[in-house]
């Protein structure tokens, strides 16, 4: 075993705390557009099909997805720390593309850099957590992972539409994104430490409980373990894709929708908040609840939950209502996003679960492409609302698709059969 490496999070607090803070500004730099961008869309740049005002989604997922998968390879190969740093440096041009944009081109532009940020930074603060957690508090782990990281989506969506609405849509909102990754940047660079030798120190002890699956699997091997032939976790991977399908519908169409239905700006902010505040801070609750009552069910539920939500935005026409949907989508995306992780650091062996992270995040946030595609050309062809009742129905058979499908994976960790 790794001499002088303990688990735990109150073995690893001071670095658990830190990393918690520093996805929470991975989190803002996210937050800094789901207001204001699809309105530049609109008002500056008078893009008015879907398909194409949805372009800078589909940049941003498409690249996100597949910087994921290499996330994990890299911060197996030269370590954890590295990655993260290089994850900031790809997002210090994001401001000034967007404030000084001519054209959608740049805004486009900046969200392929934003989908490398995300991929690298919030890939490894994920992987690096999961390390330092070890696998008795994983799932609270993972939801004070993402409760920091989507708590900051909500706050800054929200004050970035009243500094939206006080100064107009540019400059104000994407300054207060630079000094996010300003501090970001410098946090990681100073003061993260790596974390690649706990994975290494739970892995030693891990042997016996993974068999043949103890040693070295190529990353061909792990892809297609996780993807496909493994029942939880090819059954996560279909989960989270469709989570983040409809969370692409929330970030895209959800404020031209309520635009057209002449909400102030301000209200929009509300709105585009309301659904990450109430997803942030629910992770609080239902990554500890997993690991108590397991994962399977709470997937399932929640799911089901998302898909109702997605129903009452096509079936409302007014911010109350409006207001209740996002609470609903919120606590349905809390019960499934913290747990989905948790379940995939059931099943992988340390030896390879950085890898499988990056899989499985490479089929989550490959959603946020499949999502701009469908949204815009269902709602270009039969309408925005007609789009947000599709996605609904997907998102009900993601949930029936975990519950068929997936086992319970919180009393057999590392249990995974073979490739």
């Amino acid at each position: 075993m790794t001499s002088g490496v303990r688990l735990g999070l109150r073995a690893n607090l001071a670095q658990f705390s830190l990393l918690v803070a520093v996805n929470a500004l991975v989190g803002g730099t996210l937050g800094q557009e789901r207001t204001v961008v699809p309105l530049l869309a609109a008002r500056t740049f008078h893009l008015t099909g879907f398909t194409a005002a949805l372009t800078f989604i589909l940049a941003f997922g498409t690249v996100k997805a597949i910087t994921n998968f290499f996330a994990g390879t890299l911060s197996d190969r030269f370590g954890r720390k590295p990655v993260l740093v290089a994850g900031w440096l790809a997002a210090l041009p994001i401001p000034p593309l967007l404030i000084w944009a001519p054209d959608w081109g740049w805004v486009v532009a900046a969200n392929v850099l934003l989908g490398v940020n995300q991929g690298l930074a919030w890939s490894t603060t994920v992987i690096m957590k999961i390390d330092l957690a070890g696998p008795a508090r994983r799932g609270l782990a993972m939801g004070l992972n993402e409760a920091a990281g989507y708590g900051a989506v909500a706050i800054t969506a929200l004050v970035t539409g009243y500094l939206a609405a006080a100064y107009g849509l540019r400059p104000a909102p994407f300054l207060l994104g630079a000094a996010y990754i300003a501090l970001g940047l410098g946090l990681s660079a100073a003061f993260v430490r790596e974390t690649r030798g706990h994975a290494r120190h739970e892995a030693a002890g891990h042997v016996a409980a993974a068999g043949h699956l103890a040693g070295y699997l190529t990353t061909r091997q792990v892809a297609w373990l996780t993807s496909f032939s493994e029942p939880a976790l090819s059954s996560a991977y279909q989960a989270g894709m469709v989570n983040n399908l409809n969370d692409g519908l929330a970030w895209g169409v959800f404020p031209i929708l309520f635009a057209r239905h002449e909400l102030t700006v301000s209200q929009i902010g509300v709105l585009a908040a309301l659904y990450p505040a109430v997803w942030g801070a629910g992770q609080l609750a239902t990554g500890a609840l997993s690991d108590r009552i397991g994962r399977k069910w709470l997937i399932a539920a929640g799911m089901l939950v998302q898909a109702v939500a997605l129903g009452l935005v096509a079936a409302g026409s007014a911010f109350g209502v409006w207001a209740v949907a996002a609470v609903l989508l919120g606590a349905g995306t809390a019960m499934v996003y913290p747990t989905l992780l948790a379940v995939v650091g059931d099943v992988a062996h340390p030896a390879w679960r950085a890898r499988s992270v990056g899989v499985y995040r490479l089929w989550r946030d490959g959603g946020f492409a499949v999502g701009a595609v469908l949204a815009g050309v269902v709602a270009d062809a039969f309408g925005i609302l007609a789009a947000i009742w599709v996605v609904a129905a997907l998102t009900a058979a993601a949930g029936l698709v975990v519950a068929v499908r997936m086992y319970e994976t919180l009393s057999r960790p590392g249990a995974a059969p073979a490739p």
